[in-house]
C-alpha cells in the first residue's frame, strides 16, 4: 500500500526508524541508484543546480541517505559537500558508494537532526532536501533552518496535496501507528512551506507538479 500510494520518502525521518530505513533498504537504494542512476526529482535539482550557480559551489543535503543526489552534483560542479543524516542505517552504504566514486574526501556525513543541529551545521549555496518535508512533523522548522543555511538556492521535493493522497497518507500512518511505529507521514501544505521559505529572504524561483511529488526551487 505504502509504495502504491506514496513513494518511499527519502532519509531524514525523525527517529529510529531503522525497521523502515534500514541497511536492507539502503543497499536497495544503492543498487537501484547503480543501475538506473538518480530519480526524476533528483534529476531535476542537478539540473536546476546548473542552470542557476556556477561550478564550485558547497551543498548541504538533509536526509541524503546513501549520498547518491550528493555524488552527483560533486560530479556536476559542486565543491564539496555536507550531509546531515537522522538514521545511522545509510553510512556503510554511503561510504561505499562515495569510496567508488572516489569522492570520499569532498563529504562531510553528520549523524542526528538537522533542526537540533542547524546551530552547528555550516551554511552552503545550495541546501537540498529530496522527499524529507513529508516525514518531518514541523515542517516551518525544518524548511526554516534550511533557509538560514541557504546562500544563493533552497530545493525541495515532497508530495503534491491531493485529495486521495490524503486518503492514502492518512491509511499508511494507521497502520505505522498499529505497528507501534514512530515514523510518520506528513502531506505540509505548500503554501506553508513557501512561506517558512519566504521567511529567510526567500524566493520561489520554480515549481513543477508530478502526480506524487512536487518539486521547488527557492533563490536568494
Amino acid at each position: 500500500m505504502y509504495a502504491a500510494l506514496v513513494p518511499p520518502c527519502g532519509a531524514g525521518c525523525e527517529c529510529g526508524f531503522e525497521r523502515v530505513f534500514s541497511e536492507k533498504s539502503a543497499r536497495a537504494a544503492a543498487r537501484a541508484y547503480r543501475e538506473n542512476g538518480l530519480a526524476d526529482d533528483a534529476r531535476w535539482m542537478v539540473r536546476a543546480v546548473a542552470e542557476r550557480v556556477p561550478a564550485g559551489y558547497g551543498v548541504l543535503e538533509v536526509g541524503g541517505g546513501i549520498g547518491a543526489l550528493q555524488i552527483e552534483l560533486l560530479r556536476a560542479g559542486a565543491a564539496t559537500a555536507t550531509n546531515v543524516e537522522l538514521t545511522r542505517t545509510y553510512e556503510t552504504v554511503a561510504s561505499e558508494l562515495l569510496s567508488e566514486s572516489g569522492l570520499a574526501g569532498r563529504v562531510d556525513r553528520r549523524l542526528g537532526d538537522f533542526v537540533v543541529l542547524a546551530a552547528e551545521t555550516p551554511a552552503a549555496d545550495v541546501v537540498v532536501m529530496q522527499r524529507v518535508v513529508c516525514c518531518y512533523p514541523d515542517a516551518d522548522a525544518l524548511v526554516g533552518a534550511a533557509g538560514r543555511h541557504a546562500r544563493r538556492l533552497l530545493l525541495m521535493s515532497f508530495p503534491v496535496e491531493r485529495w486521495w493522497l490524503r486518503v492514502g497518507v492518512a491509511a499508511i500512518n494507521a497502520l505505522l501507528a498499529l505497528r507501534r511505529d514512530a515514523l510518520r507521514v506528513y502531506l505540509h501544505p505548500f503554501a506553508r512551506i513557501r512561506a517558512a521559505a519566504e521567511r529567510e529572504g526567500l524566493r520561489l524561483a520554480s515549481r513543477e507538479r508530478g502526480l506524487f511529488w512536487q518539486i521547488v526551487a527557492f533563490e536568494r
